[in-house]
């Protein structure tokens, strides 16, 4: 049973209690991300969960890791487009020392020259890494296809420029704006009772004040025709990712788009698998997934193709999406697609961290949890007519966007593009 509190400050506590767990998983939740940036600071909310780790006021960057990790702990963090996560799994007789721990470096970071000089550096090879990275870098391309000129469509590590230029006061100021406890969820899971949670957070956070400012420049989800962008690199494989707008994180069909998702490409009993990989041998690596977002999402089909196979795989990729669009899914894909998700759902919660994640997750971006039970009774009843519905929404040839990294001739470019052109002629 999840309990839920909120302080005074407007910090929100949500937790599961496993009496029989020897382990606690507990993370800060920041609603902040890589969409609340300007093309100047781009890469600040990156920049500063890097920067957390560094030291804060009661904590040098050596106590941080060995109190932790010295009483056999793990903690991390990450940054998404909406949110950013410090978190620690422990065992639960360290859970006080270690949310002091995590809640001081994001609350009461040291945020110094030297270190953001250090800082920078590894971060700029990080930015390079992935632009070296193909499988990373199509990605990319279609992010910049479905929100041009937009937060979402560029690099959440920033750029070479906004990083270089990127001082301390930058994220002085990014942290004073965004660090505050409107925008704030402490999500905790394992042995540990929810009033013992809340008394340590009120304890170490109470006091911490600020005005919630949370704006960010809204999505733009029409698209016209369908796009393309390639990238010419010479590499002995070519890597594809087709992407369309999907749904928000509040939308009522998100799980049937779930559902969408792994009977086209979410496993190896998929379509995707199945016709490009198992009977073609097309691509070594193919799948699909889904990303929601407050005000928009994504659709995205990724495949690593060899070379001279890439038209062909693109091919037969756009005729799995024509086919479901206009046949839908059969009650035995359907149901194969229920248990797979209600399996994979319920043996995710058996870890008190990512059973964590969950929570606060859906608490930082819809304010409420779901019981398991209710998300299981909703997929169970989804029906195929709304599959269907959902696929003909998507995968509206107007909507398609391909990206290609590789090495592309002119022949196969001019080629792609008429592929894409013609889907749904």
């Amino acid at each position: 049973m999840y309990q839920k509190s909120e302080l005074k400050n407007g910090i929100k506590v949500v937790s599961q209690g496993f009496k029989d767990r020897e382990s606690v998983a507990v993370g800060i939740w920041v609603n902040t991300g890589g969409r609340h940036e300007d093309e100047r600071i781009k890469g600040a909310a990156h920049f500063f969960e890097h920067m957390a780790f560094k030291g804060s006021r009661k904590y040098s960057c050596t106590e941080i890791k060995e109190k932790i990790e010295g009483v056999g702990g793990a903690l991390n963090a990450f940054t998404a487009e909406e949110q950013t996560c410090f978190f620690a799994k422990v065992p639960k007789k360290h859970f006080s020392q270690t949310f002091d721990i995590l809640a001081d470096i994001v609350f009461f970071p040291i945020l110094n020259k030297k270190d953001l000089e250090k800082e920078r550096t590894v971060i700029l090879e990080e930015i390079k890494m992935y632009h070296d990275l193909p499988q990373f870098r199509v990605v990319e391309l279609v992010d910049g296809l479905l929100w041009p000129d937009h937060p979402l469509g560029k690099n959440l590590a920033g750029t070479s420029e906004s990083v270089g230029n990127m001082s301390v006061d930058d994220l002085r100021k990014f942290h004073g704006r965004y660090y505050v406890p409107d925008n704030i969820v402490v999500s905790v899971c394992g042995g540990i009772d929810h009033q013992d949670i809340k008394k340590i957070v009120e304890n170490k956070l109470l006091k911490v004040k600020g005005a919630q400012d949370n704006k960010c420049v809204p999505a733009q989800n029409q698209q016209l025709k369908p796009k393309v962008a390639f990238m010419r690199k010479d590499i002995e494989q070519m890597h594809v990712a087709l992407g369309a707008l999907g749904l928000n994180t509040n939308h009522q069909d998100l799980y049937a788009l779930g559902l969408l998702n792994i009977i086209l490409g979410g496993n190896m009993s998929s379509r995707l698998f199945n016709e490009v990989r198992e009977k073609r041998g097309l691509a070594y690596a193919i799948s699909s997934g889904i990303k929601a977002l407050d005000d928009t999402g994504l659709v995205m089909i990724r495949a690593g193709v060899d070379n001279t196979k890439i038209l062909g795989a693109v091919e037969v990729i756009l005729k799995e999406l024509a086919r479901i669009r206009k046949n839908g899914v059969s009650d035995d894909e359907l149901k194969r697609a229920k248990d797979y998700f209600i399996g994979q759902f319920q043996l995710g919660l058996e870890d008190t961290l990512d059973h964590m994640l969950w929570i606060g997750e859906t608490v930082i971006s819809r304010d409420r949890v779901n019981a398991p039970a209710d998300v299981v009774r909703e997929i169970r009843e989804v029906k195929s007519a709304r599959i269907t519905r959902i696929a003909r929404e998507i995968f509206d040839p107007k909507r398609l966007n391909l990206a290609v990294v590789g090495p592309l001739t002119d022949s196969q470019e001019k080629d792609l593009r008429k592929q894409m052109k013609c889907f749904g002629c």
